[in-house]
């Protein structure tokens, strides 16, 4: 087979693990590896060449992606789709690995409907995509978050303030909820829960009332807080999604908790830290073994599935119940556990 691989959307941690797996599978049984470059702009501009395991070498341990990304959706664009697939048959790709989060995998999906084999990699630092216990670039996001917790609670603790941290997730909260959970945050904010402002400044008095004198918040940039959510948001992107980046959320808190308590409070916007530097254990390993599963599915003749990890296992499941089901959100079971450490 020529096996075409891709990666859409965001950039994150583990993506590089991913793609070396995917040609090391291949070179075994004499496959070729054809790298896509920047997503799906890269069969849109007929930017693609060969790859093999000389120029994958030394890349495992290397965040971002070596093929490059953007968030390009076919759709928007003037004969995007047969664009693509003639793009496709110039290259004599006839087998594709698509590594990316729910908007990249759609456009995969679309190509299976139209006679393309294809595979899915879940990949998406926010963790949301369905049929996958975690997706790649996760695990490095919320240790930076973790980390980020350990060092705010130093400053926040010898200059008695609150300490807000912004970070991401544009419609789940998985980041800010694990991230915190991990950093030991005094109250996790996320989409998927609605909580009041007031609600929060209440506990922040409390903690103070028992001598806490500091406190650390995590915010998802996508967070359910009625009294701001009238904020102005961002432009949207090729798949239409808002920029929440623009939205401020963390500001926005900030100032009410300030005026509700007349605690000093600071905020840290995280924002594409996130998404950058090694990825850790858990997202090399992840990369490797989604990357291997991805060509063996290939060599198995499946099309229109994506890899995805549950439990230990490596498994497959259609792209069409991973598109109909997605963003995957998070489980309120986990945000009482949270909760519980308020």
């Amino acid at each position: 087979m020529n096996i075409g691989v891709l990666t859409g959307g965001g950039d994150c941690a583990g993506l590089n693990a991913a793609i070396r797996a995917v040609v090391r599978r291949a070179a075994q049984d004499k496959h070729t590896v054809i790298g896509i470059k920047n997503g799906w702009l890269g069969l849109i501009d007929n930017d693609a060449e060969p790859i093999d395991v000389s120029r994958t070498s030394g890349i495992l341990s290397a965040g971002g992606t070596r093929l490059g990304t953007s968030r390009t959706n076919p759709a928007k664009v003037e004969q995007g789709y047969d664009k693509v697939l003639e793009n496709l048959r110039k290259n004599k790709i006839d087998s594709l690995v698509v590594i990316g989060g729910d908007d990249t995998l759609s456009v995969a999906l679309e190509l299976h409907k139209r006679g393309i084999k294809v595979v899915g990699i879940p990949k998406t630092m926010d963790n949301d995509v369905y049929g996958t216990d975690f997706c790649i670039g996760f695990d490095s996001a919320v240790s930076i978050v973790m980390d980020a917790c350990d060092k705010l609670r130093t400053t926040a603790r010898s200059h008695h303030r609150v300490m807000v941290l912004e970070v991401m997730g544009r419609t789940a909260g998985w980041v800010a909820l694990i991230g915190g959970m991990a950093g030991g945050a005094d109250w996790i904010l996320i989409p998927e829960i609605e909580v009041s402002i007031e609600k929060v400044a209440g506990q922040l008095k409390r903690r103070h009332e028992l001598g806490k004198d500091f406190s650390i918040l995590v915010v998802s940039e996508a967070a359910n807080v009625p009294e701001i959510q009238a904020e102005a948001k961002g432009s949207k992107d090729a798949f239409g999604h808002e920029r929440l980046e623009k939205r401020g959320i963390g500001d926005a808190v900030s100032r009410e908790l300030e005026k509700r308590t007349g605690y000093e409070t600071r905020v840290t916007v995280l924002g594409h830290i996130q998404r950058g530097g090694s990825p850790t254990l858990t997202d090399r390993i992840l990369g490797t073994r989604l990357g291997v599963a991805a060509v063996e599915s290939l060599l198995k003749n499946q099309s229109g599935v994506m890899v995805g990890l549950h439990g230990n296992a490596i498994d497959t499941v259609s792209l069409e119940e991973v598109i109909r089901n997605s963003p995957r959100k998070v489980d309120p079971k986990l945000y009482q556990l949270a909760s519980l450490f308020y």
